[in-house]
């Protein structure tokens, strides 16, 4: 690869990235990219003559202006390949909600693949198979509600069944989200309990995202795990 092919690359990949992040060093960027400072000065320099509005926050970073959007990524055909492959495993999962809202990504995505990189991607997308969950059964239909109140720290309200179906409503601040390969589960502060609590989705029979908020929960998943082993 030439050095300007590998510069084009590079800068591509930091024009995405500064999409996606707040702000981003440039020793940051160094390290993710493996180059020197100095050279992301440059990379910078580049885009900002290229017309992308970069600000610069002095002893912070770099962040691009808000509102500001590039045109579609190009994807490569391996890439495509993982999104294709991605997709069969999500169609397979339990959850209605996720199911609708991969697709129509992956629909948005496929979109703007260039026509012989959407032809091998359709190909691919016949021939590739799981066979878990081979009856389509959905479960839940709530992961992608669960995931809005989750990133925008709203207390939800829901409804759950217990194991001898006893229904108890709860106030509850979505903490973390994973799937047992069965189910979705959610792991939330009750605030009835006063406790962190996993709630399988679906045993969850309503859902309501409330107004008010909560404070960002100050331990991590892995802390909440080695709660789990503490306490078993």
């Amino acid at each position: 690869m030439s050095e300007n092919t590998k510069r084009l690359s590079r800068l591509t990949a930091l024009l995405t990235l500064l999409q996606t992040k707040r702000l981003l060093t440039a020793s940051e960027l160094a390290n993710k990219f493996s180059v020197s400072n100095r050279t992301i000065y440059r990379d910078i320099k580049a885009l900002e003559e290229a017309g992308v509005p970069i600000l610069t926050e002095e002893g912070k970073g770099y962040s691009i202006m808000e509102g500001y959007r590039i045109p579609p990524v190009m994807f490569t055909e391996a890439e495509a390949n993982a999104l294709i492959t991605v997709e069969k495993l999500v169609l397979k999962n339990k959850d209605a909600s996720l199911v609708k809202e991969y697709t129509e990504a992956i629909n948005k995505i496929k979109s703007v693949l260039r026509y012989s990189t959407r032809e091998k991607a359709n190909l691919l997308s016949n021939r590739v198979v799981f066979q878990y969950n081979s009856d389509k059964n959905k479960t839940s239909n709530i992961l992608s509600t669960l995931q809005l109140a989750l990133t925008n720290l709203n207390c939800c309200e829901i409804a759950y069944s217990s194991e001898k179906n006893e229904i108890t409503k709860r106030t509850v601040e979505p903490f973390a989200l994973y799937n047992t390969n069965e189910n979705w589960v959610l792991v939330a502060f009750c605030q009835l309990r006063k406790d962190f609590r996993a709630f399988r989705l679906d045993r969850i029979q309503q859902v309501k995202i409330l107004d008010n908020h909560f404070e960002p929960h100050k331990i991590t998943l892995h802390d909440y795990f080695e709660m789990c082993k503490n306490h078993s």
